[in-house]
């Protein structure tokens, strides 16, 4: 058996993987709170090689046949703090992530602070999510109470009326959270309970930016496209000097 040809497939396959990693990376680069997805190589043994081909398979001196095999992740390293002047704009300082409200009525999480006030004047999310109190409760404003403020901390105010503070939570592990699509995470292990953030720093008329370095992910494409050609010719080279080796055999 020709190990050579299936390594070279085992890479193409490696490699496919880590463009669907990059190619999302640069696909979802401007969603503000974004996490870059990330991969990471590594090899495992099947089989071996054996030098000596009179010898019994699996005796004498063989090398093992190392393959490649990928691991995925997310980097939840914050992003850039990018000023936008708006109100209802908020960013977290360090770790944490705000909490929202799912329609099926389970809790999602997110670094995206990009907030509006749906016609019911309750705080909600650009998916129209509606934002967590510490409480666990969403937080609704008074027609007549007028403009709203938020200090520092997330406690939310109209006039002299508190509403509630906004919830920011952290986890210990946070591989225990799974991407569900435009920066929001949910809990992959419903066991795992998020440890509120007494008193977070939001800072007010900022969104965080995702933390895709989109010159790395043109870099890491270019790399790929090269990797991927050099497997290619290995293929071609294997599978041709195979061909003259049965032709010679007759």
């Amino acid at each position: 058996m020709n190990i050579g040809l299936y390594q070279s497939a085992a890479s193409l396959t490696a490699l496919e993987r880590w463009q669907d990693v990059v190619t999302q990376n640069i696909s979802s680069g401007q969603v503000p709170g974004y996490k870059k997805r990330t991969i990471e190589f590594s090899t495992i043994e099947l089989g071996a090689l054996q030098p000596d081909t009179k010898a019994r398979l699996g005796s004498g001196d063989g090398k093992p046949s190392s393959f490649p095999v990928t691991t995925t992740g997310i980097s939840f390293r914050a992003g850039e703090s990018i000023p936008t002047r708006n109100d209802l704009d908020f960013a977290i300082e360090g770790d944490g992530f705000f909490q929202v409200q799912l329609p099926d009525g389970s809790r999602g999480f997110t670094r995206s602070g990009e907030l509006h006030l749906s016609p019911a004047r309750t705080l909600v999310t650009q998916d129209n999510y509606p934002v967590l109190s510490k409480a666990g409760t969403p937080i609704t404003l008074q027609a007549e109470n007028g403009p709203m403020s938020v200090s520092a901390d997330g406690a939310v105010s109209q006039g002299d009326t508190q509403l509630g503070s906004i919830g920011v939570v952290r986890f210990d592990d946070t591989s225990k959270l799974v991407p569900t699509g435009r920066g929001l995470y949910a809990l992959k292990d419903s066991s795992v309970n998020p440890i509120t953030v007494d008193r977070p720093q939001l800072m007010q008329g900022y969104i965080e930016g995702s933390n895709v370095a989109p010159l790395q992910e043109m870099i890491a494409l270019v790399q790929i496209a090269r990797a991927y050609e050099a497997n290619q010719k290995i293929i071609t080279t294997r599978d041709q000097n195979l061909g003259k080796a049965l032709e010679m055999l007759g």
